[in-house]
């Protein structure tokens, strides 16, 4: 269901701030900004606990070695 909701000119100037793109809608921009609060998935908790160990155990690339090997 689609819905229109009102907002102040002042809400709407600094939502359109915060578009990537000029195809960025605002409906884009709030779900960014929710993204930000919203609760990380089960999967995406054991992916990060999974990166922090390879990290620590020094499994990781710094990035100044991915530029070079990638000639940037």
């Amino acid at each position: 269901m689609v819905t229109t909701i009102q907002v102040s000119e002042e809400l709407k100037d600094a939502l359109g701030k915060r578009r990537f793109t000029d195809k960025d809608t605002y409906e884009d921009v709030i779900w960014d900004l929710l993204e930000d609060i919203m609760e990380l998935s089960e999967q995406t908790k054991r992916d990060i606990a999974v990166a922090r160990k390879e990290i620590a155990e020094g499994k990781g690339v710094s990035l100044a070695v991915v530029k070079k090997e990638l000639g940037l």
